[in-house]
């Protein structure tokens, strides 16, 4: 079966969607756990995997963390302890997104998985069998859905979702050259404040179903 990449904004439901449809396709949800996995297959032990996850990324610098068990103790970070330090063995920046991009082309490999993020759609825009969906909702439901899971005031919530869209167009404009609202990067394009977020999933399968890839069935 085709993999599927989901690009969203930042509390456009992804993650509830991405489960949903994990749990109707019996896809595997392609998160920290199968990156390990994946490194592992490809000789890199889970001490040496880095994630520069597109909604952590910080414009004056990058943030590593380490999958797994292990905790990586990394640079000052508005997301991390302030007296954390970096090994002296730690992955440069440009290895890191090395290192991503190899683990995402790995579990396209495996078929039925669903990437969040991480570039999935630039990484693999090239790729035969893959269903690229863009997930977008407008500010105010956004921010709403962010304050009632986070537990914080509107107004917060709504400073945080800019914070993260920011970070996220700035992590894709530097890292994959690509201008993560560009509509044409995508199969499928939803407005989840139009829309229930299981019948998102029903659209996103339905899509998958009707997808179309010369010389190749599923």
């Amino acid at each position: 079966m085709p993999v599927i990449t989901i690009s969203r904004q930042y509390g456009s439901g992804a993650v509830e969607i991405a489960e949903r449809v994990c749990e109707l396709l019996d896809y595997t949800y392609f998160d920290k756990e199968l990156m390990i996995k994946v490194a592992g297959e490809m000789g890199i032990s889970e001490e040496g995997v880095f994630d520069f996850s597109e909604d952590q990324y910080q414009m004056r610098g990058f943030l590593e963390r380490l999958f797994g068990r292990r905790r990586l103790r990394v640079e000052r970070s508005d997301l991390v302890d302030a007296d954390a330090a970096l090994p002296p063995d730690a992955l440069s920046e440009a290895d890191g997104i090395d290192l991503v991009r190899d683990t995402v082309h790995a579990a396209y490999k495996h078929d039925d998985v669903v990437i969040v993020g991480r570039g999935g759609q630039a990484i693999l825009r090239e790729k035969p069998g893959v269903l690229h969906v863009r997930l977008n909702a407008p500010l105010g439901a956004r921010a709403l859905r962010v304050k009632e899971r986070s537990h914080i005031m509107l107004g917060q919530a709504t400073d945080l979702v800019r914070d993260k869209d920011e970070r996220a167009s700035a992590y894709l404009a530097r890292f994959h050259g690509i201008d993560w609202d560009n509509t044409l990067l995508y199969h499928l394009v939803i407005n989840t404040g139009k829309w229930e977020l299981t019948d998102v999933a029903e659209v996103i399968i339905s899509a998958l179903n009707n997808l179309r890839i010369p010389g190749k069935t599923f």
